[in-house]
Protein backbone atom coordinates (compact mmCIF):
# COMPACT_ATOMS: atom_id res chain seq x y z
CA UNK A 1 0.00 0.00 0.00
CA UNK A 2 1.10 3.55 -1.25
CA UNK A 3 1.43 5.13 2.38
CA UNK A 4 3.57 8.51 0.71
CA UNK A 5 0.93 10.64 1.62
CA UNK A 6 -0.14 10.97 5.29
CA UNK A 7 -3.77 11.19 6.24
CA UNK A 8 -5.53 12.83 9.44
CA UNK A 9 -5.57 9.21 11.05
CA UNK A 10 -1.56 8.65 9.96
CA UNK A 11 -0.49 11.82 11.61
CA UNK A 12 -3.02 11.05 14.84
CA UNK A 13 -1.63 7.54 15.41
CA UNK A 14 2.11 9.10 15.29
CA UNK A 15 1.22 11.59 17.39
CA UNK A 16 1.10 14.97 15.14
CA UNK A 17 -1.12 18.01 15.49
CA UNK A 18 -2.15 18.91 11.82
CA UNK A 19 -3.11 22.42 11.45
CA UNK A 20 -6.80 20.99 10.49
CA UNK A 21 -6.88 19.18 13.78
CA UNK A 22 -5.77 22.59 15.83
CA UNK A 23 -8.59 24.38 13.16
CA UNK A 24 -11.37 21.83 14.46
CA UNK A 25 -9.93 22.24 18.12
CA UNK A 26 -10.77 25.99 17.90
CA UNK A 27 -13.50 25.50 16.69
CA UNK A 28 -15.04 23.30 18.63
CA UNK A 29 -14.10 24.16 21.87
CA UNK A 30 -11.72 20.92 22.15
CA UNK A 31 -8.12 20.27 23.54
CA UNK A 32 -5.83 19.42 20.61
CA UNK A 33 -4.66 16.37 22.50
CA UNK A 34 -8.49 15.08 22.86
CA UNK A 35 -8.63 15.80 18.86
CA UNK A 36 -5.82 13.96 18.27
CA UNK A 37 -6.84 11.09 20.15
CA UNK A 38 -9.96 10.77 18.30
CA UNK A 39 -8.92 10.66 15.33
CA UNK A 40 -6.90 8.07 15.76
CA UNK A 41 -9.47 5.92 17.22
CA UNK A 42 -11.64 7.13 14.54
CA UNK A 43 -14.57 8.42 16.81
CA UNK A 44 -13.61 12.19 15.13
CA UNK A 45 -13.46 12.65 11.26
CA UNK A 46 -11.82 15.61 9.03
CA UNK A 47 -12.94 16.18 6.28
CA UNK A 48 -10.50 18.26 4.22
CA UNK A 49 -11.04 20.23 1.04
CA UNK A 50 -8.54 22.00 -0.62
CA UNK A 51 -8.40 25.89 0.02
CA UNK A 52 -11.13 25.62 2.47
CA UNK A 53 -11.91 25.60 6.05
CA UNK A 54 -11.83 21.23 7.29
CA UNK A 55 -15.15 20.12 8.94
CA UNK A 56 -15.26 17.84 11.74
CA UNK A 57 -17.79 15.06 12.56
CA UNK A 58 -17.45 12.97 15.48
CA UNK A 59 -17.40 12.63 18.82
CA UNK A 60 -17.27 15.85 20.90
CA UNK A 61 -18.28 17.86 18.06
CA UNK A 62 -21.12 19.54 17.09
CA UNK A 63 -24.02 17.92 15.57
CA UNK A 64 -23.57 18.21 11.68
CA UNK A 65 -25.78 18.78 8.85
CA UNK A 66 -25.82 17.89 5.40
CA UNK A 67 -27.77 18.95 2.65
CA UNK A 68 -28.33 16.50 -0.45
CA UNK A 69 -28.51 17.93 -3.81
CA UNK A 70 -28.58 17.50 -7.91
CA UNK A 71 -29.89 16.59 -10.72
CA UNK A 72 -32.53 13.75 -11.41
CA UNK A 73 -33.28 11.92 -14.80
CA UNK A 74 -36.59 13.52 -14.87
CA UNK A 75 -35.38 16.93 -13.67
CA UNK A 76 -32.25 18.43 -15.36
CA UNK A 77 -32.09 22.20 -14.28
CA UNK A 78 -28.44 22.87 -12.79
CA UNK A 79 -29.10 26.66 -12.36
CA UNK A 80 -31.22 25.55 -9.79
CA UNK A 81 -29.26 22.62 -8.01
CA UNK A 82 -26.39 25.94 -8.10
CA UNK A 83 -29.15 27.74 -6.25
CA UNK A 84 -29.79 25.07 -4.06
CA UNK A 85 -25.78 25.21 -3.12
CA UNK A 86 -25.90 28.45 -2.23
CA UNK A 87 -28.40 28.49 0.15
CA UNK A 88 -27.09 25.46 1.69
CA UNK A 89 -23.72 27.67 2.27
CA UNK A 90 -25.82 30.68 3.39
CA UNK A 91 -28.19 28.98 6.21
CA UNK A 92 -25.19 27.02 7.62
CA UNK A 93 -25.19 23.58 5.83
CA UNK A 94 -21.98 21.74 7.44
CA UNK A 95 -21.55 19.63 3.80
CA UNK A 96 -23.26 19.28 0.35
CA UNK A 97 -23.63 15.72 -1.08
CA UNK A 98 -24.51 15.89 -4.96
CA UNK A 99 -26.72 12.95 -6.25
CA UNK A 100 -26.98 14.24 -9.99
CA UNK A 101 -27.78 11.96 -12.25
CA UNK A 102 -29.01 13.69 -15.00
CA UNK A 103 -27.26 16.03 -17.44
CA UNK A 104 -23.98 15.86 -17.70
CA UNK A 105 -22.81 15.14 -13.98
CA UNK A 106 -18.89 15.59 -13.65
CA UNK A 107 -19.69 19.42 -15.88
CA UNK A 108 -22.20 20.37 -12.45
CA UNK A 109 -20.46 18.67 -9.92
CA UNK A 110 -17.34 21.37 -10.99
CA UNK A 111 -19.62 24.14 -11.03
CA UNK A 112 -21.05 23.08 -7.60
CA UNK A 113 -17.62 23.38 -6.31
CA UNK A 114 -16.88 26.47 -7.70
CA UNK A 115 -19.69 28.10 -6.18
CA UNK A 116 -19.50 27.09 -2.44
CA UNK A 117 -16.27 26.08 0.12
CA UNK A 118 -17.76 23.19 2.03
CA UNK A 119 -16.39 19.43 1.92
CA UNK A 120 -18.40 18.14 -0.90
CA UNK A 121 -19.46 14.37 -0.72
CA UNK A 122 -20.62 11.77 -3.84
CA UNK A 123 -22.25 8.26 -4.44
CA UNK A 124 -19.88 6.89 -7.39
CA UNK A 125 -22.08 4.46 -8.51
CA UNK A 126 -24.95 6.71 -8.97
CA UNK A 127 -22.76 8.12 -12.45
CA UNK A 128 -21.71 5.01 -13.17
CA UNK A 129 -25.05 3.73 -13.63
CA UNK A 130 -26.48 6.53 -15.23
CA UNK A 131 -23.45 6.88 -17.91
CA UNK A 132 -22.67 2.94 -18.40
CA UNK A 133 -26.35 1.49 -17.83
CA UNK A 134 -27.69 -0.33 -14.86
CA UNK A 135 -27.04 -3.35 -16.81
CA UNK A 136 -24.18 -3.08 -18.80
CA UNK A 137 -21.49 -1.20 -16.01
CA UNK A 138 -18.56 -3.07 -15.36
CA UNK A 139 -17.04 -3.96 -11.96
CA UNK A 140 -13.90 -2.11 -13.35
CA UNK A 141 -16.09 1.04 -14.61
CA UNK A 142 -17.96 0.99 -10.88
CA UNK A 143 -13.76 1.41 -9.60
CA UNK A 144 -12.81 3.61 -12.52
CA UNK A 145 -15.85 6.43 -11.19
CA UNK A 146 -14.54 6.04 -7.76
CA UNK A 147 -11.00 7.32 -8.35
CA UNK A 148 -12.55 9.56 -11.08
CA UNK A 149 -14.85 11.52 -8.14
CA UNK A 150 -12.05 11.12 -5.81
CA UNK A 151 -9.80 13.25 -8.35
CA UNK A 152 -11.97 16.05 -8.75
CA UNK A 153 -11.77 16.63 -5.28
CA UNK A 154 -14.48 15.14 -3.58
CA UNK A 155 -14.11 15.21 0.54
CA UNK A 156 -16.40 12.00 1.14
CA UNK A 157 -17.61 9.36 -0.93
CA UNK A 158 -20.58 6.82 -0.34
CA UNK A 159 -19.99 3.11 -0.85
CA UNK A 160 -22.81 0.72 -0.14
CA UNK A 161 -20.84 -2.14 0.88
CA UNK A 162 -24.16 -4.66 1.18
CA UNK A 163 -22.97 -8.50 1.05
CA UNK A 164 -25.04 -12.03 -0.86
CA UNK A 165 -26.03 -12.47 2.63
CA UNK A 166 -27.89 -9.73 3.79
CA UNK A 167 -29.57 -10.11 0.26
CA UNK A 168 -30.41 -13.28 0.70
CA UNK A 169 -31.58 -12.31 4.49
CA UNK A 170 -33.60 -9.29 3.28
CA UNK A 171 -35.39 -11.77 0.60
CA UNK A 172 -38.94 -12.66 1.96
CA UNK A 173 -38.38 -11.04 5.09
CA UNK A 174 -41.91 -9.57 4.69
CA UNK A 175 -40.90 -5.97 4.59
CA UNK A 176 -43.72 -3.59 3.84
CA UNK A 177 -41.39 -1.11 1.71
CA UNK A 178 -38.32 -3.62 0.83
CA UNK A 179 -34.84 -1.50 0.09
CA UNK A 180 -35.41 2.22 -0.25
CA UNK A 181 -32.05 2.52 -0.45
CA UNK A 182 -30.91 4.12 -4.38
CA UNK A 183 -27.44 3.58 -4.20
CA UNK A 184 -27.98 0.41 -2.42
CA UNK A 185 -30.42 -1.16 -4.38
CA UNK A 186 -28.12 -0.01 -7.97
CA UNK A 187 -25.37 -2.53 -6.11
CA UNK A 188 -27.55 -5.18 -5.04
CA UNK A 189 -28.72 -5.74 -8.80
CA UNK A 190 -25.13 -5.82 -10.13
CA UNK A 191 -24.60 -8.25 -8.18
CA UNK A 192 -27.54 -10.21 -8.55
CA UNK A 193 -27.49 -9.62 -12.45
CA UNK A 194 -23.72 -10.38 -12.53
CA UNK A 195 -23.96 -13.54 -10.16
CA UNK A 196 -21.51 -11.70 -8.45
CA UNK A 197 -19.97 -10.18 -4.88
CA UNK A 198 -20.27 -6.41 -4.15
CA UNK A 199 -17.67 -4.91 -6.35
CA UNK A 200 -16.85 -3.06 -3.36
CA UNK A 201 -15.97 -5.63 -0.93
CA UNK A 202 -14.11 -7.56 -4.02
CA UNK A 203 -11.56 -4.76 -4.35
CA UNK A 204 -11.61 -3.08 -0.60
CA UNK A 205 -7.61 -2.77 -0.55
CA UNK A 206 -7.58 -0.56 -3.81
CA UNK A 207 -10.70 1.08 -2.62
CA UNK A 208 -8.97 2.26 0.04
CA UNK A 209 -5.83 3.09 -1.73
CA UNK A 210 -8.11 5.05 -4.10
CA UNK A 211 -9.40 7.43 -0.70
CA UNK A 212 -6.14 7.70 1.15
CA UNK A 213 -4.48 9.14 -1.69
CA UNK A 214 -6.42 12.24 -0.76
CA UNK A 215 -7.66 11.79 2.87
CA UNK A 216 -11.40 11.13 1.56
CA UNK A 217 -13.24 10.05 4.14
CA UNK A 218 -15.22 6.81 3.66
CA UNK A 219 -19.26 6.82 4.39
CA UNK A 220 -20.41 3.02 4.35
CA UNK A 221 -23.76 3.76 3.24
CA UNK A 222 -27.15 1.87 4.97
CA UNK A 223 -28.13 -0.13 2.34
CA UNK A 224 -30.82 -2.14 4.66
CA UNK A 225 -32.48 0.76 6.28
CA UNK A 226 -36.42 0.56 6.87
CA UNK A 227 -38.46 2.52 4.57
CA UNK A 228 -41.28 2.75 7.06
CA UNK A 229 -41.91 2.32 10.37
CA UNK A 230 -43.94 -0.79 10.27
CA UNK A 231 -40.67 -2.21 9.27
CA UNK A 232 -38.88 -2.76 12.07
CA UNK A 233 -35.15 -3.21 12.97
CA UNK A 234 -34.42 -6.87 11.21
CA UNK A 235 -31.26 -9.59 11.08
CA UNK A 236 -30.37 -7.66 7.91
CA UNK A 237 -29.54 -4.16 9.30
CA UNK A 238 -27.57 -6.22 11.91
CA UNK A 239 -26.00 -7.76 9.67
CA UNK A 240 -25.13 -4.66 7.90
CA UNK A 241 -24.44 -2.62 11.20
CA UNK A 242 -21.71 -4.85 11.90
CA UNK A 243 -20.32 -5.91 8.48
CA UNK A 244 -19.97 -1.80 8.59
CA UNK A 245 -18.04 -1.59 11.69
CA UNK A 246 -15.95 -4.28 10.41
CA UNK A 247 -15.02 -2.34 7.20
CA UNK A 248 -14.29 0.74 9.38
CA UNK A 249 -11.90 -0.49 11.32
CA UNK A 250 -10.27 -2.33 8.37
CA UNK A 251 -9.99 1.45 6.69
CA UNK A 252 -8.72 3.12 10.14
CA UNK A 253 -6.04 0.72 9.99
CA UNK A 254 -5.20 1.45 6.33
CA UNK A 255 -5.21 5.23 6.91
CA UNK A 256 -8.70 6.08 6.13
CA UNK A 257 -11.17 7.61 8.14
CA UNK A 258 -14.41 6.38 8.25
CA UNK A 259 -18.29 7.69 8.75
CA UNK A 260 -21.17 4.87 9.39
CA UNK A 261 -24.57 5.34 8.03
CA UNK A 262 -26.75 3.44 10.42
CA UNK A 263 -30.44 4.29 11.60
CA UNK A 264 -31.90 6.54 8.79
CA UNK A 265 -35.06 6.58 7.07
CA UNK A 266 -37.80 5.40 9.28
CA UNK A 267 -37.66 4.80 12.84
CA UNK A 268 -40.42 4.31 15.40
CA UNK A 269 -40.22 7.27 17.64
CA UNK A 270 -39.78 4.64 20.64
CA UNK A 271 -36.98 2.51 19.03
CA UNK A 272 -35.00 5.69 18.20
CA UNK A 273 -32.97 5.46 21.39
CA UNK A 274 -32.27 2.09 21.94
CA UNK A 275 -31.01 2.06 18.08
CA UNK A 276 -28.67 4.71 18.57
CA UNK A 277 -26.91 3.62 21.44
CA UNK A 278 -27.12 -0.12 20.17
CA UNK A 279 -24.88 1.63 17.01
CA UNK A 280 -22.84 2.85 19.23
CA UNK A 281 -22.22 0.30 21.06
CA UNK A 282 -20.95 -1.78 18.09
CA UNK A 283 -18.81 0.88 16.47
CA UNK A 284 -16.98 4.07 17.94
CA UNK A 285 -17.07 5.40 14.20
CA UNK A 286 -19.39 8.77 13.68
CA UNK A 287 -22.90 7.75 13.55
CA UNK A 288 -24.79 9.29 10.23
CA UNK A 289 -28.63 9.59 10.14
CA UNK A 290 -30.80 10.31 7.82
CA UNK A 291 -33.81 11.77 9.28
CA UNK A 292 -34.98 9.36 11.09
CA UNK A 293 -38.83 9.86 10.12
CA UNK A 294 -40.54 8.49 13.46
CA UNK A 295 -44.23 8.90 11.61
CA UNK A 296 -45.16 8.07 7.63
CA UNK A 297 -48.09 10.35 7.23
CA UNK A 298 -46.33 13.60 7.43
CA UNK A 299 -46.49 14.32 3.32
CA UNK A 300 -45.75 17.70 2.83
CA UNK A 301 -44.06 18.06 6.31
CA UNK A 302 -41.31 15.56 6.23
CA UNK A 303 -39.25 17.88 6.99
CA UNK A 304 -40.86 19.01 10.27
CA UNK A 305 -41.29 15.15 11.26
CA UNK A 306 -37.54 14.46 10.34
CA UNK A 307 -36.17 17.08 12.62
CA UNK A 308 -38.48 15.87 15.74
CA UNK A 309 -36.78 12.25 14.52
CA UNK A 310 -33.29 13.73 14.24
CA UNK A 311 -33.40 15.41 17.42
CA UNK A 312 -34.67 12.81 19.50
CA UNK A 313 -30.82 10.12 17.49
CA UNK A 314 -28.96 13.43 18.25
CA UNK A 315 -29.62 13.31 21.89
CA UNK A 316 -29.12 9.93 22.03
CA UNK A 317 -25.53 10.37 20.47
CA UNK A 318 -25.72 10.46 16.26
CA UNK A 319 -23.02 12.75 15.34
CA UNK A 320 -24.19 13.68 11.73
CA UNK A 321 -27.49 14.52 10.53
CA UNK A 322 -28.88 14.25 6.55
CA UNK A 323 -31.59 16.50 5.97
CA UNK A 324 -35.30 16.33 5.17
CA UNK A 325 -37.28 18.60 2.67
CA UNK A 326 -41.05 18.74 2.89
CA UNK A 327 -40.81 17.53 -0.34
CA UNK A 328 -39.75 14.02 0.47
CA UNK A 329 -41.23 10.87 -1.27
CA UNK A 330 -42.95 13.37 -3.42
CA UNK A 331 -40.31 15.72 -5.97
CA UNK A 332 -37.29 16.87 -6.50
CA UNK A 333 -37.19 19.63 -3.91
CA UNK A 334 -37.01 23.18 -5.07
CA UNK A 335 -34.87 26.27 -3.45
CA UNK A 336 -37.24 27.10 -1.05
CA UNK A 337 -37.88 23.36 0.47
CA UNK A 338 -33.82 23.12 0.67
CA UNK A 339 -34.13 26.35 2.57
CA UNK A 340 -37.06 24.84 4.99
CA UNK A 341 -35.31 21.38 5.25
CA UNK A 342 -31.96 22.61 6.21
CA UNK A 343 -32.88 25.47 8.57
CA UNK A 344 -35.46 22.54 10.61
CA UNK A 345 -32.84 20.58 10.63
CA UNK A 346 -30.36 23.05 12.44
CA UNK A 347 -33.22 23.60 14.59
CA UNK A 348 -33.24 19.52 15.63
CA UNK A 349 -29.50 19.32 15.87
CA UNK A 350 -29.14 22.35 18.21
CA UNK A 351 -31.67 21.01 20.38
CA UNK A 352 -29.97 17.49 20.20
CA UNK A 353 -26.94 19.01 21.44
CA UNK A 354 -28.43 20.85 24.19
CA UNK A 355 -29.14 16.77 25.32
CA UNK A 356 -25.28 15.78 24.76
CA UNK A 357 -23.74 18.45 25.57
CA UNK A 358 -26.18 20.95 27.89
CA UNK A 359 -27.71 24.00 27.09
CA UNK A 360 -26.00 26.23 24.72
CA UNK A 361 -25.46 29.92 25.99
CA UNK A 362 -27.00 31.17 22.59
CA UNK A 363 -30.42 30.41 23.96
CA UNK A 364 -29.68 32.34 27.42
CA UNK A 365 -28.91 35.38 24.67
CA UNK A 366 -31.67 35.13 23.04
CA UNK A 367 -33.80 35.49 25.68
CA UNK A 368 -31.95 38.41 26.96
CA UNK A 369 -31.97 40.51 23.91
CA UNK A 370 -36.25 39.17 23.82
CA UNK A 371 -36.44 40.47 27.00
CA UNK A 372 -35.40 43.74 26.15
CA UNK A 373 -37.09 44.28 23.03
CA UNK A 374 -33.97 43.70 20.47
CA UNK A 375 -35.26 42.44 17.75
CA UNK A 376 -31.90 42.92 15.87
CA UNK A 377 -30.21 41.24 18.35
CA UNK A 378 -32.45 38.42 18.21
CA UNK A 379 -32.28 38.43 14.43
CA UNK A 380 -28.27 37.70 14.77
CA UNK A 381 -29.18 34.68 16.94
CA UNK A 382 -31.37 32.81 14.94
CA UNK A 383 -31.14 30.05 12.53
CA UNK A 384 -32.48 31.73 9.60
CA UNK A 385 -32.85 35.69 10.45
CA UNK A 386 -34.52 36.64 6.97
CA UNK A 387 -37.59 35.52 8.19
CA UNK A 388 -38.04 36.43 11.66
CA UNK A 389 -37.28 39.68 10.36
CA UNK A 390 -39.72 39.85 7.67
CA UNK A 391 -42.58 39.01 10.44
CA UNK A 392 -41.46 40.96 13.63
CA UNK A 393 -42.29 45.05 14.32
CA UNK A 394 -38.86 45.75 15.32
CA UNK A 395 -39.66 48.51 17.49
CA UNK A 396 -41.59 47.63 20.93
CA UNK A 397 -43.62 44.73 21.88
CA UNK A 398 -45.15 42.32 19.27
CA UNK A 399 -48.73 42.39 17.31
CA UNK A 400 -49.65 39.44 19.42
CA UNK A 401 -49.92 41.40 22.81
CA UNK A 402 -49.51 45.23 22.28
CA UNK A 403 -49.57 47.41 24.62
CA UNK A 404 -50.64 44.31 27.03
CA UNK A 405 -47.18 42.27 26.86
CA UNK A 406 -46.49 40.37 30.05
CA UNK A 407 -42.98 41.13 29.57
CA UNK A 408 -43.41 45.06 29.71
CA UNK A 409 -46.14 44.46 32.59
CA UNK A 410 -44.55 43.10 34.91
CA UNK A 411 -40.46 43.97 33.86
CA UNK A 412 -39.83 46.61 36.42
CA UNK A 413 -41.98 44.76 39.63
CA UNK A 414 -39.56 41.85 38.68
CA UNK A 415 -36.52 44.15 38.36
CA UNK A 416 -37.11 45.02 41.90
CA UNK A 417 -38.13 48.51 41.19
CA UNK A 418 -40.93 50.86 42.21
Amino acid sequence: MDITMLTQIDHAKNGTVTPEMQYVAKKEGMDENTVLSRVAEGSLVIMVRDGCPPTAIGKGASTKINVNLGTSAASINPASELQKAAIAEKYGADTITDLSMGGSISRIRKSIFENTTLPITTVPIYQAIVEKGLKTVTEDDIISYLRLQVEEGVSSVVLHCVDKKMLETVKGSGRVMGMVSKGGSFTSVFMLTNDCDNPYLNNFEEVLDILREKDVVLSLGNTMRSGCIHDPRDPAQLMEMQTNANLANLANKAGVQVIIEGMGGHVAASAIPEFVELYKSTSPHPLFVAGPLPTDVALGYDHIAGAVGASMATGAGADYLCYITPSEHLALPTPDQVREGLVAFKIAAHIGDSIKYGISEKDRLLAERRASFDWEGQMELAFDSDRPRDICPMVGPCSMCGEYCAIQIMGEYLEGKE
